[in-house]
């Protein structure tokens, strides 16, 4: 069985000088064939040079600057039967690989069902939950994913089904392709990994959680160094409309997503004589960009299929009271968290 590896990378020689060691090794340690490739996103520091220089078995692969996007041609190009899509803010332990993929190998049923794999993330520090055992809800008229729900201390060890995964996946080649890779809708990017997940859902699939396999995540490293706290909120909040509006047509989402969206739009106009000038009418900022985007995408009689049982499905099981009560293969023994240092020694 061949795995490749896909790193993203957008200006981050830093990131890669620290973290693609890991990988690499991590893919030397797999009784699977193991391919690692790192995805240029037209950076403009030394990245090529480090990857030259540094890491000659690693092949690159140059595209476009177009977020997660940019995996698209090359999962379509490769000749792997999986592959793993990984941020360059990752270090990954050493036996990381060969649970995560897994779930994905298995025939019959399960092999049928399963598309997608997360593995559990700590923090740089080994101590600290990152998350991606994630779970969706409702938060004023907006869907939320998040890894860190009431209860989530309590399961967070148990393998089960996810929701979603952002800065590691592991998935079927045939079947990322089968639903069109990521949407370019959310350039330059937040939200199209949840847009994915939901696609998968809406076709019949299933996302696990492998707590198994274990990584390490620095957290929105690049992102955030070019667009800053407050960019990566509006464009969070620009998405979830986006994502919305794309895939949500169950009259009683549909009547959520009004009535939250009028009351945070009512409170950014209460707020505005008192938020500094840089906060103003966030939402209503936020609200126009996606409108403009969406027209310019969509007319009403070509948006997507939605299976409105199977929507209705995917709030249900992904809910945070809900999602740690799906029936599991197994539970492993408990995972003590290992510090970084150790875990990459």
């Amino acid at each position: 069985m061949r795995v490749h590896l896909l790193v993203l990378n957008y200006n981050g020689r830093d990131l890669l000088a620290e973290c693609l060691p890991s990988v690499v090794r991590a893919a030397r340690t797999s009784r699977h064939a193991c391919d690692v490739t790192v995805i240029d996103n037209s950076s403009s520091d030394d990245s090529l040079a480090l990857l030259q220089q540094s890491f000659p078995t690693v092949t690159v692969s140059c595209q476009p600057n177009l977020g997660l996007v940019s995996f698209n041609p090359v999962v379509a190009e490769s000749n792997s039967d999986i592959v793993l899509l990984l941020n360059n803010d990752l270090r990954l332990r050493e036996d990381a690989l060969d649970p995560l993929v897994a779930p994905l190998l298995r025939r019959g049923r399960r092999r049928d069902t399963c598309f997608m794999t997360a593995p559990l993330c700590w923090r740089f520090d080994g101590k600290t939950y990152d998350g991606q055992k994630t779970a969706v809800r409702w938060r004023f008229g907006l869907v939320e994913a998040t890894s860190l729900y009431e209860g989530h201390e309590r399961t967070y060890r148990r393998p089960g089904v996810t929701a979603s995964a952002g800065a590691a996946l592991a998935v079927d080649r045939q079947k990322f392709l089968e639903l069109g890779g990521f949407d370019p809708l959310y350039l330059p990017g937040r939200l199209e990994d949840l847009d994915f997940a939901y696609r998968g859902f809406q076709a019949g699939y299933e996302a696990r959680y492998v707590p198994d396999s274990v990584m390490y995540h620095l957290g929105a490293a690049t992102f955030s160094s070019v667009y800053g706290s407050q960019g990566c909120d509006r464009l969070a909040l620009r998405n979830t409309l986006l994502f919305q509006w794309k895939n949500l047509r169950a009259p009683e989402h549909r009547a959520r997503q009004v009535v939250g969206l009028a009351a945070r739009l009512l409170r950014d106009a209460w707020r505005a004589p008192r938020a500094p000038r840089e906060l103003r009418f966030a939402t209503w900022r936020a609200w126009r960009e996606a409108r403009e985007i969406w027209s310019s995408r969509f007319a009403e009689d070509s948006l997507p299929h939605v299976d409105l049982a199977r929507e209705r499905a995917f709030f249900r099981r992904y809910h945070p009271r809900s999602i740690d009560r799906v029936a599991v293969e197994r539970r492993p023994p408990a995972l003590v968290p290992v510090p970084l240092e150790r875990a990459t020694a």
